[in-house]
């Protein structure tokens, strides 16, 4: 029972009095704060014992010394303004539901998303908090750090374009060709999906799964993500990656998690709200878009590293210890583009995007005619594609969004080549104690290993 010294003591007893004659068991009472309707020479009478009443430095310490005291199914929230406004409000509901705990008040409810054990090997999330974050080049860049280690993993996909049943992509036999994907779009399939960006950039075996719709703590409405994992389950590796979409997070449990945050990211909406939720379930954040501004921002008022910055220190003021790795995202063609002509396509947005082309030009010794950030804009997409001058060799385009049925298309009609492009994270140096992205994952991945050894197994 969480309450506050804004209302009588009389009328909270009262409250909670309906609530036992509603059928609740009231085990005892969090005192959030606030005194103004409290005496100074006695402590106050809620009708519970006077060592159930629990306090602490701030309403998230007297919460969490609750939880830890009296192992509730429920917490009800008694409380209101000033005590708890509704930014505080939804950071408390956000711990009570990391801890497995339903949180209710008066008109609003929140219950832990069930994540039930499904994998029967040692798994491990990578889940962010939107789309277009960078969970996919993560998810990416951890499989080829396990796989180079002797410990290549499945990685399980969903997203809101997936296969309408669970689809299982071994590289090393699926044809991921532009022809052969252009094939796959012409059947009527999603020929960029993740899986399937996963198994061509990463090199190991995927399996695609769809979702629909997206809740405050991260579950979708509708999925087939747990009939994805039991096709994984029988494969040979010995270690699942389970790939959330854009802000909704993997309805199973995970044995370890990698929260991939970018640095463009709303701070207010990605460590706010129940944005909270998604890092108290990690054990790893990886900043990305490190050298990117949030939309709308003067770049030039606040360098992009120091908004990076500044989300870390939201991040460890919610989580005081938790690994941060900062990263820059880099585009890599999966094929040699030295000393050819390049036309560039990415669902970044245009600063990014003018960066990346340079980079390319730079770094894979190509000469860039042009770029384009539309690949998510199919109209657009296909109007830039239309200007394309005469004589360019190669279209670099991620797979991601209209890059077969639109660009690939577009650009074996010309005659060009199609190079896919992967997105690399880069860690970049952040100050002490920030850890390098391989060993990170690596160190996840352990974590992953250990705690499904030490868990019950069914």
């Amino acid at each position: 029972m969480l309450v506050d010294g804004e209302h009588y003591p009389p009328v909270v007893r009262a409250a909670i009095d309906e609530l036992r004659a509603a059928g609740s068991d009231v085990v005892g009472a969090a005192l959030l704060g606030g005194g103004e309707k409290l005496r100074i020479d006695e402590a106050p009478e809620y009708g519970v014992a006077s060592d159930a009443v629990v306090s602490g430095a701030s309403p998230l310490a007297a919460l969490l010394e609750s939880l830890a005291r009296f192992d509730p199914d429920e917490v009800v929230d008694l409380s209101d303004e000033p005590v708890l406004d509704a930014r505080t409000r939804m950071l408390l509901a956000a711990h009570a539901l990391h801890h497995g705990v339903p949180y209710r008040g008066a008109d609003f409810r929140f219950d832990p998303p069930p994540r039930p054990r499904r994998a029967v090997k040692p798994s491990m999330a990578v889940i962010g908090t939107g789309k277009r974050t960078g969970k996919t080049a993560v998810a990416s860049a951890a499989a080829r750090a396990l796989a180079a280690r002797g410990r290549a993993p499945v990685i399980v996909a969903m997203g809101r374009g997936g296969p309408s049943e669970p689809e299982l992509v071994d590289p090393a036999r699926a044809d991921l060709s532009p022809a052969g994907l252009l094939a796959r779009a012409d059947a009527g399939r999603h020929a960029a999906s993740d899986h399937l960006e996963d198994a061509l950039t990463a090199g190991v075996t995927t399996v695609g799964t769809r979702r629909c719709g997206g809740g405050l703590a991260g579950a979708p409405a509708s999925s087939t993500f747990a009939d994805g994992v039991a096709l994984a389950n029988a494969r040979p590796e010995t270690l699942l990656v389970l790939e959330g979409s854009g802000a909704a997070i993997p309805p199973v449990h995970a044995d370890a998690t990698i929260c991939v945050v970018p640095a463009s990211a709303d701070v207010e909406v990605a460590t706010g709200y129940l944005g909270p939720y998604a890092l108290l379930l990690s054990d790893v954040v990886v900043v990305t878009l490190s050298e990117v501004a949030p939309p709308g921002s003067s770049r030039g008022a606040i360098p992009a590293a120091r908004l990076a910055e500044r989300l870390e220190d939201r991040i460890r003021s919610i989580i005081p210890e938790i690994p941060v790795v900062r990263t820059v995202l880099r585009p890599w063609p999966l094929a040699s583009i030295a000393q050819r002509s390049i036309f560039f396509a990415t669902t970044a947005p245009e600063p990014v995007a003018a960066r990346s082309a340079a980079y390319l030009g730079s770094r894979h010794h190509a000469t860039v005619v042009g770029w384009t950030s539309n690949l998510a804009d199919r109209a657009r997409l296909a109007e830039d594609l239309a200007r394309l001058p005469e004589g360019v060799e190669v279209l670099v385009t991620e797979l991601k969004a209209a890059a077969v049925d639109v660009a690939t298309r577009a650009a074996l009609e010309r005659g060009m080549e199609v190079i896919y492009c992967d997105n690399r994270p880069e860690p970049v140096s952040a100050g002490a104690g920030t850890d390098k992205l391989d060993a990170a994952v690596v160190a996840v991945a352990e974590l992953a290993t250990e705690r499904f050894g030490a868990a019950p197994q069914p």
